[in-house]
């Protein structure tokens, strides 16, 4: 490979090269909240909301129904072996009176509940239900934060590589014109431009398997938020240092996970079942009445079809029912101490990876704090070292060990920063907050 061709590779890889790398085509940006939210919005069970609630909508209304006069329609035709009848010691008088062995009926039965304490009891039910599903589908949601989090900063930590590697390119670059430009005036060796440009060629390939291995991560990435993402966009780091600080101060009171509000609609659903099952031993209070044509009609001593009304006031109580209703509350106390062991069991974990995260963003803001110091004097070697070159004082390959070394510095420097952002941005969703 020449020179010319190397020079036209060079330029081809830095044009493929992420946004916010120097002299690539610009792209779109795109937020880790952002992401986060796409990723919420399009996954499928986002449609359970709705659902839920147009599932508790048909419950309430068959609910109420029950406060509606009940219409039930029947009929039917019999033939008994024997009726009762009064017998006689009369001659020639078989019965005083013989009701029909053959009987037919139909009629009309309402039925009106004037007092039952189940309806609002199952209203109540039925909401905290809805209230319950809800604030599990928010939290099982909620874990997709944490995933796009890893997706994010793994093509982000490439991004970062990439950029650091941009820069070596081209001062690799610059470096091997002006070695050129010697050789062709025979004040260089030949071998000094060789050395610079397989260097160089070895740079491109490292930055062509960066840039591969982003559009891996950025296609996972893809998929998880539902959005296009090609390679010329940007992933832009969250400026979260602020809201970190805040949070580390407060986060003992805080409770803003939807696994709380998830553990507080499971409490509340169980004392509405409690209230049910204390309804339900409740006395109920009904009116009923009926209308009908039949034989015999009330008259059961007539042989002929005649209709018949009827209607009063009914009271149902179930008045011993051998404890099963005391058992069934404390069966339901049961469960609410197992929720609150859950809940403590969950505060217990999130405490664990809290502790890890404030460690690891106390680690990494010492590191960078190096890094700079040892990204600059690796810079202010390699100044030196290149003056030296152009001079001819030194060779070829030590300018290019020194040039190693500021991309190694710079990697890590990189690799800190992206690392940084992801223990805040992993702190932050661990607590339940957005990372803006």
């Amino acid at each position: 490979m020449n020179l010319r061709t190397s020079l036209l590779l060079a330029g081809l890889i830095l044009a493929l090269l992420p946004a916010g790398v120097r002299g690539q085509v610009s792209g779109r940006s795109f937020s880790l909240a952002a992401l986060q939210q796409a990723a919420i919005d399009t996954d499928p069970r986002s449609r359970e909301f709705q659902l839920f609630m147009q599932q508790t909508d048909l419950r309430l209304r068959n609910i109420s129904a029950q406060r509606l006069p009940t219409v039930v329609v029947d009929g039917y035709a019999q033939y008994q072996s024997d009726v009762a009848h009064l017998a006689t010691s009369i001659p020639g008088v078989e019965a005083l009176f013989l009701p029909p062995k053959d009987t037919f009926d139909s009629g009309i039965r309402l039925d009106q509940r004037l007092f039952d304490t189940t309806i609002n009891a199952q209203t109540a039910l039925e909401q905290a239900q809805l209230a319950e599903n809800q604030a599990r589908v928010r939290a099982t949601l909620f874990g997709l934060r944490q995933q796009v989090n890893d997706a994010f900063f793994a093509a982000a930590a490439l991004q970062a590589r990439a950029g650091a590697l941009a820069a070596t390119i081209e001062d690799l670059n610059a470096r091997l014109r002006e070695m050129t430009a010697r050789v062709d005036e025979g004040t260089a060796l030949g071998a000094d431009a060789a050395a610079i440009e397989a260097t160089l060629l070895q740079r491109q390939q490292d930055a062509d398997d960066l840039q591969a291995s982003r559009r891996a991560a950025l296609d996972r990435l893809a998929t998880l938020t539902g959005q296009p993402i090609v390679g010329t966009d940007t992933l832009v780091l969250p400026d979260v240092a602020a809201a970190v600080a805040q949070a580390r101060q407060s986060q003992a009171t805080l409770r803003a996970r939807p696994e709380y509000e998830q553990f507080a609609r499971t409490r509340d659903r169980l004392v509405r079942q409690q209230e049910l099952t204390v309804a339900q031993e409740r006395p109920r209070l009904l009116t009923y009445g009926r209308v009908g044509y039949g034989k015999p009609g009330l008259n059961f001593a007539q042989s002929e079809f005649e209709a018949y009304a009827f209607g009063g006031v009914r009271l149902q109580w179930n008045a011993w029912t051998w404890g099963s209703g005391a058992r069934e509350r404390e069966a339901l106390t049961i469960q609410q101490q197992i929720v609150a062991a859950d809940e403590a069991a969950f505060a217990k974990s999130l405490t664990t990876a809290i502790e890890g995260d404030e460690s690891a963003i106390d680690r990494l803001q010492r590191a960078l704090a190096i890094d700079e110091r040892i990204v600059m004097l690796r810079e202010q070697v390699d100044r030196a070292t290149q003056i030296r070159l152009q001079e001819g004082v030194v060779t070829a390959s030590d300018y290019l060990d020194r040039n190693a070394e500021v991309l190694q510095a710079r990697f890590a420097r990189a690799g800190h920063e992206v690392e940084l952002a992801q223990a805040s941005a992993h702190l932050l969703t661990t607590l339940g907050l957005e990372v803006r």
